[in-house]
């Protein structure tokens, strides 16, 4: 049996540009001749506020959660099925990170099965956080026309995704600038430069918001 040999993750706000990005680190990996695909592991968050917007109303955060968590689990489990038997660079687009941001965002605790799972399950080499301004974001999400964000809430989990314990292990990329600088910092992540030798280029986790 093949297993993946290296798992990054990209995470950050809806409208950093995590999902472009996965998709272009993939076409630059098999365009050098490298095995690469993407592995998304979303909530549903886009289609559940679709089916709240029809019913004129949504249901309290703790419901909410609840939903997004199995969606999100389900996915993850999914996805590492198939990637016990792939052997290339998987780019996972989002994970159960994502999931302790949002609760956080939310004011509900951490809770026992998200962290459990993370302890449980291969852990990606490297977390690239996509650190943009929320203006920024939501002039993206304004311009894919296909869902909106409030601002606020996008401030609360850019705060509680800096609020996660595990925090200080992520790679900060400045996802504000044109995707072909982010592709050069994804790029030197997987080829194992890390934040130290592409300084330059690479946000330091510990900047303030």
């Amino acid at each position: 049996m093949k297993g993946t040999s290296l798992r990054i993750l990209l995470i950050g706000i809806d409208g950093s540009g995590k999902s472009t990005a996965a998709h272009e680190l993939e076409r630059a990996l098999v365009g050098r001749g490298q095995a690469a695909a993407v592995f998304r592991n979303p909530a549903g968050r886009r289609t559940m506020a679709g089916w709240w917007a029809r019913l004129g109303h949504a249901p309290g955060p703790r419901v909410l959660d609840a939903l997004e968590t199995v969606a999100r689990v389900v996915n993850v489990l999914r996805n590492e099925l198939r990637m016990r038997t792939y052997d290339g660079v998987a780019v996972l687009d989002r994970g159960l990170e994502c999931q302790l941001a949002l609760r956080a965002a939310r004011g509900l605790p951490r809770g026992v099965m998200v962290p459990w799972l993370l302890g449980l399950l291969p852990a990606a080499d490297v977390v690239a956080f996509f650190d943009v301004p929320v203006d920024v974001a939501v002039d993206r999400v304004r311009l894919r026309a296909t869902d909106e964000e409030d601002p606020a809430d996008l401030t609360a989990l850019e705060a509680g995704y800096r609020a996660l314990s595990e925090f200080a292990s992520f790679t900060a990329v400045d996802a504000s600038r044109p995707l072909h600088d982010v592709l050069e910092d994804l790029l030197a992540l997987v080829d194992g430069e890390g934040a130290a030798s592409a300084s330059d280029r690479l946000l330091a986790v510990s900047r303030t918001p």
